[in-house]
């Protein structure tokens, strides 16, 4: 009898300890993905490196970003990523959206959906918000970047006012593309975002 539930205390402890403490998981586009870099060098897995070094043993990081995706793919994918039991959110999505010129209220609604997933299931939040080129017209960019800070005062979430902060429009820190950071680009990426996240672990 001891044996077995000493077995069962075992199989318990390594289900419980599979993923860390603090499962972070990031739930993006292409630049989430590190489009045109390894899997090492996009800024997820440089932000898990660098929380590492620091002495968060206790975390693990999820790559959640798909090349393409808009707002409207990330309520299914939350959704299908809820068994790794993610206790923080990174939400990095709308970018697409905004240069497929998306009506603003359509992005908010799909945000929204996945920020109520979230918060239902005990995720502290983190919204990365975006700003368009001017090129798309001043009134709809103002009211492309202002959806992010609306969403996260309506419902109280940490911001990051720009996740390419210090990167975009910086040839040196882009490849040819100038949408996608490089490997040095995502380094600062990851800082803007180690700002906000390490506060919440």
């Amino acid at each position: 009898m001891k044996n077995t539930v000493r077995f069962f205390f075992i199989v318990l402890l390594g289900i419980s300890n599979s993923y860390g403490a603090n499962t972070i998981l990031f739930l993006g586009d292409s630049l989430t993905e590190g489009h045109g870099l390894s899997k090492e060098s996009s800024y997820p897995s440089v932000v898990e490196k660098e929380l590492l070094s620091k002495g968060h043993k206790d975390i693990k990081v999820l790559n959640g970003g798909i090349s393409g995706s808009t707002s409207a793919s990330g309520l299914s994918r939350l959704r299908w990523f809820l068994k790794a039991e993610p206790n923080i959110l990174v939400l990095a999505l709308g970018a697409n959206d905004g240069l497929r010129g998306t009506k603003i209220e359509e992005t908010k609604k799909n945000l929204i959906n996945i920020v109520s997933l979230a918060q239902k299931n005990k995720m502290k939040v983190i919204l990365c918000g975006m700003i368009l080129p001017p090129n798309y017209g001043k009134d709809y960019q103002i009211k492309f970047s202002n959806l992010f800070v609306s969403l996260a005062k309506e419902y109280k979430l940490k911001l990051i006012p720009f996740l390419l902060e210090g990167v975009g429009g910086v040839k040196k820190l882009n490849l040819a593309d100038g949408i996608h950071p490089n490997e040095e680009g995502y380094k600062i990426v990851a800082q803007n975002i180690l700002k906000v996240l390490e506060k919440e672990l």
